[in-house]
């Protein structure tokens, strides 16, 4: 658990987006919701030592900062069953004070997306007031990264490699399907509670492959590179506004899986497996995290959030500061952000469908 208390700074404005969402509903409600000596507990579903929680640490002060009264905001970590426990329980929540979050990660809406019988969750009726893009780094060790003939991944193909997984449906399915398609004999460890969790088998020696999202990756990961115990893979990318996949803004010289993959014979970037691959990228990354108000949340608590991760997003600092912890990915509010959760949550039936028969033949996992 992490506790944060900050002292106050001035309020800066709200972007005018945010505004024309929120503010007139807050306007029309009274006067938003103000958490003077309240506490605000902001529900992680992972361990403590993964991307999400490198993410709720990085703006748990800012928040308590920004909203009104300056909330001691604290986060709590409530791992298990790859995420779903925390989300079944925040489901049975409801609004009642503005003092109870919940944030998301693309390993939440995985089994959402594909109908895990584990899932009691439903996104439709959580409240929205951030979505946060993140990327992800696939690594190796410096002996097996050798094996790579520039982007060509063909060299890797006689290797056994471990891999310490979330997760059948999780977010992990998108590394093992890209490594599938690459050719490589990827051997997962099921029931890690967090990505931090396989970081740590990495560097014991206990897995010999990994990927980290862009936060972990920063600040966990960074040091092993400059060390030469690791070196990076390939990234997953990131999307252009045609929605392409181009190469990830925070990694600029760490090529795409869609590089590797044109490189690597026997790998297809065209195809029912590729488009099932990049539908579950554009679920799990873009918009990968979310912040969520529990069901029945008012206009004002939702304005009142929204105007507090505004005005986060206007500080001077923040580029520099969220940069260097998050990555560089967009951080939306208001429209933006409903129209990323909308992104996040829904598949074509036929990715859902490809994913639902590839789960099935390779980990024996039956969603049907």
């Amino acid at each position: 658990m992490s506790i944060f208390k900050t002292t106050r700074r001035v309020a800066v404005s709200l972007v005018a987006a945010a505004a024309a969402t929120f503010g007139l509903q807050a306007n029309a409600g009274g006067h938003g919701i103000d958490l003077t000596g309240k506490t605000v507990e902001w529900i992680i579903p992972f361990s403590e030592t993964g991307g999400s929680a490198k993410w709720a640490n990085f703006y748990a002060p800012l928040l308590s900062e920004a909203l009104p009264g300056q909330p001691t905001v604290v986060v709590k970590f409530m791992p298990g069953a790859g995420s779903t426990k925390g989300a079944n329980f925040f489901q049975e929540q409801s609004y009642e004070d503005g003092t109870l979050i919940f944030g998301s990660s693309g390993s939440t809406q995985f089994p959402y997306l594909l109908g895990d019988p584990r899932v009691k969750f439903e996104y439709a009726d959580w409240n929205v007031v951030l979505a946060s893009g993140t990327g992800g780094v696939a690594y190796l060790p410096p002996d097996l990264a050798e094996k790579m003939d520039g982007l060509d991944a063909s060299g890797l193909q006689d290797t056994d490699f471990i891999y310490g997984n979330q997760g059948a449906t999780r977010l992990d399915l998108v590394p093992t399907l890209a490594w599938e398609m690459l050719g490589l004999n990827v051997e997962s460890v099921m029931g890690i509670k967090g990505r931090g969790d396989g970081r740590l088998m990495f560097e014991r020696g206990e897995a010999n492959i990994d990927y980290q999202t862009s936060s972990s990756y920063l600040s966990g990961v960074t040091p092993l590179v400059e060390a030469g115990t690791a070196v990076p893979m390939m990234t997953w990318g990131a999307l252009d506004d045609a929605g392409n996949i181009v190469r990830d803004p925070t990694f600029p010289d760490t090529p795409t899986f869609k590089e590797v993959c044109d490189a690597t014979e026997g790998c297809e970037t065209s195809g029912e497996k590729w488009e099932a691959w990049k539908a579950f990228f554009i679920a799990g990354f873009p918009a990968q995290k979310m912040v969520f108000l529990p069901q029945g949340a008012t206009a004002d608590a939702m304005a009142t959030y929204t105007a507090a991760f505004e005005a986060i997003k206007a500080r001077p600092d923040f580029a520099e500061i969220s940069g260097k912890r998050l990555g560089k990915y967009p951080q939306m509010t208001g429209a933006a952000a409903e129209t990323a959760k909308a992104s996040a949550t829904k598949v074509s039936p036929e990715a859902k469908a490809f994913i639902v028969n590839w789960l099935q033949e390779k980990y024996g996992v039956s969603l049907n």
